[in-house]
């Protein structure tokens, strides 16, 4: 691959009739001249283009220095093959692994103290303690260490953004009110540093969720590593994603809207969702009776209701992001009555609906825990105890990250949280593995250690919920995992810069 020169840049700046021009037309225009062969080039390449792009030719003109300070910035931070800070992934496993001595964590059975874990072409092919070694395997030895599967995080927009504050690294969210074609896994990043960061505390599969308006698309299973999002694709669509507007308006000093306006607007966008969903169910009336009657009128494919013919099917579940009792009520009822199956994204107020929940057999992916309350009235630990009155109500239930990216690393500490206010150690393990992949209808292939499964797992020095353990290795498919990452770097380089100072 040939990396940028300064060649590049004095040919592009000299060969334009003036400086500005000459700049803008190297920097901005002629970026051919700063693309290394699309052979080896990546998406984070295609961001810093994006960035230059959206520099208006106007704006160059009439503030020059501004302009020049922009361009500055994005080329600096234009990638090249030597400076790439993501590691590599791995290529796929080529032979049997087989995990030695360590204490096993299957989350569907009995802890195994001092067993054998064999993996081979992407698949756990034994477990237990009298476990034969496949002749050619590689024996790692993890005597003293615990084996777990890979925590999934059932919330979170990772691989859908980078840095908050430049807007062509956030690719979330889409305009308009309602967008269910919308196809999260298309838009993630495979070189990411956020999921190096987060893979690196054990959290190896999440589900990247769109946002923005009331219809936000269709949500993706990813696992944290690979060069395509195809290959990152675990499972797409897992569900279409629903944003229940607030029901009651807010009243509070930092709050500019009036209540009257407040209420207008869930009311449009109550019309909206309600709007969509019965032009889309005509839709797919009218287009099963093209193909039962040779003689019924031919219908234009419009891809935002076919996106939601799955929903009507039964084939794909209806995440509502919702909170408060009201909004949960409503959108039960709302469920109910177009006969939808529905996952409750939030769910402060669950255990409040808990009959009703449990009725209906509508589970929770809970928010964070680590939250404080919404309301004056709440108890401080409203939310740290919103995991264990799930699970004394009988609602099933899973743990939530952050919802956002940078922070989804934590995700085991959620559950830690959960631990010290009424939920159990195992129950806190599986809230975060196995009940998230029954819930997201990917427990065929991860949330526990079984034959069969995919070897996405981890080993750990001790209890992940504790933030003193250190993850040692992972593996995704069989394929270890580089936990090297961000954090990493910046760690080994201020450590050595006080090394320095004390050598003074």
């Amino acid at each position: 691959m040939r990396g940028y020169t300064m060649r590049d840049t004095r040919n592009s700046v000299l060969g334009a009739g003036s400086w500005m021009g000459g700049l803008l037309n190297g920097l901005l225009l002629d970026t051919r001249r700063f693309v290394p062969n699309t052979q080896h080039s990546t998406p984070t390449t295609a961001i810093h283009f994006r960035l230059l792009a959206s520099l208006p030719f106007q704006f160059a003109i009439r503030n020059p220095q501004s302009a020049i300070r922009f361009c500055l910035l994005a080329f600096l931070l234009l990638p090249t093959r030597a400076g790439s800070q993501v590691p590599p992934p791995a290529p796929p496993q080529n032979r049997p692994v087989a995990l030695v001595g360590g204490t096993i964590h299957p989350m569907t059975g009995p802890v195994i103290e001092r067993g054998v874990v064999v993996f081979d072409k992407g698949k756990i092919t034994a477990i237990g303690t009298d476990v034969a070694v496949p002749p050619g395997a590689e024996v790692i030895d993890v005597g003293g260490q615990h084996i777990y599967p890979g925590l999934i995080d059932a919330n979170s927009i990772l691989g859908l953004t980078e840095i908050d504050s430049i807007r062509a690294t956030r690719d979330f969210a889409e305009t308009g009110d309602v967008n269910p074609n919308v196809r999260a896994e298309v838009a993630i990043n495979p070189d990411s540093e956020i999921l190096a960061v987060t893979r690196a505390n054990g959290v190896l599969v999440a589900l990247a969720v769109p946002r923005g308006g009331v219809v936000a698309g269709r949500s993706a299973a990813i696992v944290l590593d690979g060069w395509t999002w195809e290959s990152m694709t675990l499972k797409a669509p897992v569900g279409v994603h629903v944003y229940w507007p607030r029901m009651t308006p807010i009243r509070a000093f930092f709050v500019s809207v009036s209540e009257e306006e407040q209420r207008r607007r869930a009311e449009e966008a109550l019309r909206k969702l309600k709007e969509a969903f019965r032009e889309a169910r005509a839709y797919w009336v009218a287009k099963k009776a093209e193909g039962g009657h040779p003689g019924a009128p031919y219908h234009d494919v419009d891809v935002r209701w076919e996106a939601l013919i799955p929903v009507f099917e039964g084939k794909l579940p209806v995440f509502v992001h919702a909170d408060t009792l009201d909004q949960i009520q409503a959108a039960v009822a709302w469920a109910e009555a177009e006969k939808l199956r529905i996952v409750l994204v939030g769910g402060a107020d669950a255990p409040m609906a808990a009959d009703l929940l449990r009725q209906k057999g509508v589970p929770v992916i809970t928010g964070p825990v680590l939250e404080l309350p919404t309301r004056e009235w709440e108890p401080y630990d409203a939310a740290f105890t919103l995991p264990a009155r799930l699970a004394q109500a009988g609602i099933p239930y899973c743990i939530g990250g952050d919802g956002g990216a940078w922070n989804e690393r934590n995700l085991p500490y959620h559950a830690a949280m959960a631990t010290a206010y009424g939920l159990s150690r195992d129950e806190a393990l599986k809230a975060i593995t196995l009940y998230c992949a029954r819930i997201l209808g990917i427990d065929d292939r991860v949330g526990s250690l079984e034959v069969g499964k995919d070897a996405t797992l981890f080993v750990a020095t001790g209890d992940p919920l504790d933030i003193r353990t250190q993850v040692t290795r992972a593996f995704i498919q069989g394929r270890p995992v580089n936990l090297y990452n961000r954090h990493q770097r910046l760690y080994e380089k201020y450590r050595e810069k006080y090394r320095q100072i004390r050598a003074r």
